[in-house]
């Protein structure tokens, strides 16, 4: 049930879906107090074990489908809770509603639309090594055609590599707006290292029955170690506009299709090895990133000592 604070939040978003998505079932007024809206938001950053997370807990909670991110909160609020809700299925009727959206974590917008909109929601955070984290995020927008710059100039231009990588500085702005006991707040390492202890208690934080994981969800999924250039760097761009340009109009299954068929083969992968990257670039990474994590440990009470380390790659 959605606080009475909130009523006018919520009749806002809404009202943008009303007379302006056909089909996706603008809401009158009062229906938003009966909407089943995300109980939980696993709010990353991207690059923390956020996919593989997705990929478990599609099994017992009701995620969008068939896309992973929504963007919702950060890129898509005007379209209206309508639109949002209408990527969640009925099939998982009964079962924990959420949403994996590691975009949401430096975002200001999301932040403040979440705690307008559900104030009452759980949120989980994963952090990693934050060289590991930027440089394979750097490496998965490479895949995607969506840079083409060397890791020096893309910390230049691209806020995203950086921002994502201020924890302590995103983390304090998430707890200024929600009750700590709200925010479960996680270490990449614990995931990777003991995943079934690691989902053990996300399931008691998000007051879900525990489960048990398959011996396939025990290996890492998802990783950059492995991928490269594209092989056409234009077609691999433009087949990520087209994507992006089809989940904002639901159309998530056409995109599903392509990557789950052999055509993906002809935009992710097939060039170059990735570029090897200066040890001088990983250690001013570091030394940039010191602050945070030296106050990241006093939130958490934790030695993250292995962060401050010579940086190394997977």
């Amino acid at each position: 049930m959605v606080s009475v604070e909130s009523r006018d939040a919520l009749t806002m978003a809404t009202g943008a879906a009303a007379g302006k998505f056909k089909g996706f079932g603008a809401l009158r007024s009062g229906d938003h107090l009966h909407l089943k809206l995300p109980s939980f938001i696993v709010v990353g950053p991207p690059r923390t074990g956020t996919s593989w997370l997705h990929e478990v807990l599609s099994e017992h909670t009701d995620l969008p489908d068939p896309t992973k991110e929504t963007r919702f909160f950060d890129l898509h609020f005007d379209r209206g809770l309508g639109w949002y809700l209408n990527h969640f299925s009925s099939a998982h009727e009964g079962c924990l509603r959420g949403e994996v959206a590691p975009t949401y974590f430096r975002s200001a917008a999301a932040r403040d639309r979440i705690a307008q909109t559900i104030p009452g929601v759980k949120l989980v955070f994963i952090f990693r090594h934050p060289v590991q984290r930027l440089v394979s995020l750097y490496r998965l927008k490479r895949a995607y055609g969506r840079l083409s710059w060397n890791l020096d100039e893309a910390l230049e231009r691209d806020p995203e590599l950086v921002e994502s990588s201020l924890y302590a500085t995103n983390l304090r702005e998430w707890q200024s707006k929600f009750p700590r006991e709200q925010l479960s707040i996680n270490l990449y390492e614990d995931l990777s290292s003991n995943p079934q202890a690691f989902v053990d208690r996300l399931a008691d934080f998000l007051e879900l029955s525990r489960f048990q994981l398959q011996e396939s969800q025990l290996k890492q999924v998802y990783s950059t170690a492995k991928m490269t250039e594209p092989r056409n760097l234009f077609a691999t761009r433009v087949a990520t506009v087209v994507a992006d340009w089809c989940k904002a109009r639901r159309l998530d299954h056409v995109v599903a299709g392509v990557k789950n068929s052999h055509l993906i083969k002809l935009f992710l992968g097939g060039g170059a090895p990735f570029p090897d990257i200066p040890l001088e670039t990983l250690k001013k990474i570091r030394t940039q990133m010191l602050c945070e994590i030296e106050e990241l440990e006093e939130i958490l009470g934790r030695d993250l000592s292995h962060w401050k380390s010579p940086p190394s790659l997977p």
